[in-house]
């Protein structure tokens, strides 16, 4: 076995050195977080705390860790009467991103179930982090079946594997640690709130410190062995102060003030659920005990409050985590406050609170705290005004000069776009396809390891050759050839490339407004289905492809956000750069179908034959195959309809913003009429 850089050794990174100890020193905190761009010793931090972590009494031979005290009275490998236990290291488990539901939760023996009635069973990956600790590198790209078996196994502390009624339970209670990148994704907010803790991590501007992180890291890549011997005094007396602070835990006073401060603190910021604040008291405690000490303190809540908060405040994908300190301290004051004089002397508190008079006084609204976007509605608050709204498509005006970005009108619930057929892509939530899950639309002989059994199907499989295999009482002879996969139809994930346009026919500012509101509402509906995004735009004289296809639906809506508009309407090289794009996504991964959305009101001007190129275009997209929708941003009385032309040259669909509503009378309506007529 290589040997691990030494925790101690990690250069600066304070905020995931503390996450990491505190979760050590109390895992009831629940794991933690570590979001950071790459290069920042996430991995190297995490596989470093295993061997500061104290030992587990096992029983000997139980492939699960039961606890020889309090063996689970339901091990398959037990009962485990009277065992004298064994010490080993607490276990290190690391589960691959692209790892199976078999390989997590451990896979049962289906032949010898059925022929045998054996619950032979191989333990997974669960089973080997029981009483330790489950690490999982780029914790965001993780399939939603292993994030809903995770979620499970956190929730219940045992996980169960289930085939066809022969079932096999076992306990899996472990601290669970992961890494991301937020680039490429967000976490689902169910698996989010699992995390105890979050830390955000980044690459230090110090060139001193840079300087010592290379040469530790050389250091140790030379000899290992010899570099962790020099760093073995400090590693033992952080041992030893983790095993102080585990003895100290249970005689940490947590006053009533203190809780209360914890209560105020959660609904001030306004966390769903309860979670947050037994968090943030068993954070707060292990704190108070790390520091040796037998209270907790305010100093110990606010610390807890900015490690256990921030990724419980997201209330969509396209808002950043974090809390307004300014706010916290006043919060905190002002329940210390609260504490000190009783609830009935001050009934209606002015809007300075405690009379604290810092941090912006009392009145600050929500939106304060760090949100990204400005208020909702306010388009023309922000940025000066670039032209009146009456006149959107005034002949100047799509030959102007670029315009300031403005901010997108609020989002909302869109109506269902997918893409027609059945895939077979990576599981998601928007299109048909054939999926490891879902509801089971027929049977097949399996290829390699059987995983779902279709049972009915076996049965009849088997069912012929009774007689010849000498079948006697009821018991039911089955080969392996009897055996039949179930197969399933469930929804995948698709690629999602929005070309949008930017030019100067889109500039009047409440129109871009309501198109950059509609496309914010597709986005937070692709990541809601699990899908990949890409972002082409064009104007002036050209396209560029603002975004590439990423699982990350919050930069795409970053790049939305500073986009910025004004000349002409090249709509040929927007469709031919979209072109490109899925001609190379196609290649990379081949089993993801696109979903083309064009936002745009179906003009196309400059160069020769505008029009007509932009046709040919079109249909090189048709020819392919590609699944589109035009979204038609054309408004006013009178309409060209230039939109749905070009949506019938793309083989697809046009909608326009208000039926793009799920709630849209417009589409309700059409709804009802195509119900009318089947009927």
């Amino acid at each position: 076995m290589s040997t691990p850089y030494p925790f101690t050794a990690i250069v600066g990174q304070d905020d995931l050195r503390l996450g990491l100890l505190l979760n050590a020193v109390s895992p009831a905190v629940g794991g933690v977080l570590v979001r950071g761009e790459k290069g920042t010793a996430k991995s190297t931090a995490v596989r470093a705390l295993a061997a500061l972590m104290p030992e587990v009494s096992v029983v000997p031979g139980c492939r699960f860790s039961c606890d020889p005290v309090s063996p689970d009275p339901a091990c398959p490998d037990g009962p485990h009467a009277d065992a004298a236990g064994v010490s080993r290291a607490a276990r290190t488990v690391e589960l691959p991103v692209g790892a199976s539901e078999d390989r997590l939760v451990g896979a049962l023996d289906i032949e010898r179930a059925l022929s045998e009635g054996v619950k032979a069973f191989e333990p997974g990956l669960l089973a080997d982090a029981h009483r330790g600790i489950l690490y999982v590198d780029e914790v965001n790209l993780l399939h939603d079946h292993l994030v809903d078996l995770l979620l499970d196994a956190a929730a219940m502390g045992a996980s169960y594997v289930e085939r066809e009624g022969v079932s096999v339970r076992h306990a899996a209670r472990f601290l669970l640690v992961g890494t991301m990148n937020p680039e490429e994704g967000e976490l689902r907010p169910q698996l989010l709130d699992r995390f105890g803790l979050t830390v955000e991590v980044a690459a230090s501007r110090d060139t001193d410190e840079r300087v010592e992180v290379v040469r530790r890291r050389l250091a140790y890549d030379d000899d290992p062995e010899g570099f962790a011997a020099r760093w073995a005094e400090e590693e033992t007396a952080l041992r030893e102060r983790i095993a102080g602070a585990r003895a100290l835990l249970p005689r940490v006073v947590l006053g009533d003030g203190v809780l209360r401060q914890i209560a105020a603190t959660c609904a001030a910021f306004e966390v769903d659920g309860m979670r947050a604040d037994i968090v943030m008291a068993r954070t707060a405690t292990a704190l108070a005990a790390w520091a040796g000490r037998e209270e907790v303190t305010a100093d110990d809540v606010r610390q807890a409050a900015l490690l256990a908060l921030p990724h419980r405040r997201r209330r969509n994908p396209f808002d950043a985590p974090g809390l307004d300190e300014d706010k916290l301290d006043q919060t905190l004051d002002e329940a210390a406050g609260d504490e000190g004089q009783g609830h009935d002397d001050d009934p209606d508190p002015g809007p300075d609170g405690g009379g604290d008079g810092g941090g912006g006084g009392g009145g600050v609204p929500p939106q304060a705290d760090g949100d990204r976007t400005p208020p909702q509605g306010s388009q023309g608050d922000d940025t000066p005004s670039q032209a009146p709204d009456s006149a959107p498509d005034a002949p100047g005006r799509s030959a102007g000069a670029e315009q300031q970005p403005v901010a997108a009108a609020e989002p909302f619930r869109t109506k269902m776009l997918s893409v027609p057929g059945l895939g077979e892509g990576a599981a998601g939530r928007r299109s048909r396809a054939r999926t490891a899950h879902g509801r089971t639309t027929g049977a097949v002989r399996p290829q390699g390891a059987l995983t779902k059994l279709h049972l009915s199907a076996t049965v009849q499989a088997a069912a012929p050759h009774q007689r010849a295999r000498g079948r006697s009482g009821r018991g039911l002879v089955v080969r392996r050839d009897d055996l039949r996969q179930a197969t399933r139809e469930g929804r995948e994930g698709n690629l999602v490339l929005f070309v949008v346009d930017a030019s100067g026919s889109m500039a009047a500012r409440q129109r871009m407004s309501a198109v950059k509101g509609a496309v914010l509402s597709l986005l937070l509906d692709a990541y809601q289905r699990r899908d990949k995004v890409g972002l082409v735009t064009f104007r002036g004289k050209e396209a560029e492809v603002a975004l590439p296809p990423t699982s990350s639906v919050d930069a795409a809506a970053s790049r939305l956000e500073s986009l910025p508009t004004g000349g002409r309407t090249p709509l040929a090289a927007g469709l031919l750069k979209a072109h490109d794009v899925l001609r190379v996504e196609r290649l990379r991964d081949p089993s993801r179908r696109p979903l083309l959305v064009v936002v745009t009101d179906g003009r196309a001007t400059g160069g020769p034959e505008p029009v007509a190129l932009a046709g040919r275009a079109a249909r090189l997209h048709q020819a392919e195959g590609t699944a589109s929708v035009v979204v038609d941003c054309e408004s006013g009385y009178v309409r060209l309809g230039l939109a749905g032309e070009l949506a019938r040259e793309l083989g697809g669909t046009a909608v326009t913003l208000d039926e793009l509503r799920a709630d849209s009378i417009a589409g309700l309506v059409k709804d009802v009429t195509a119900a009318g007529r089947a009927a």
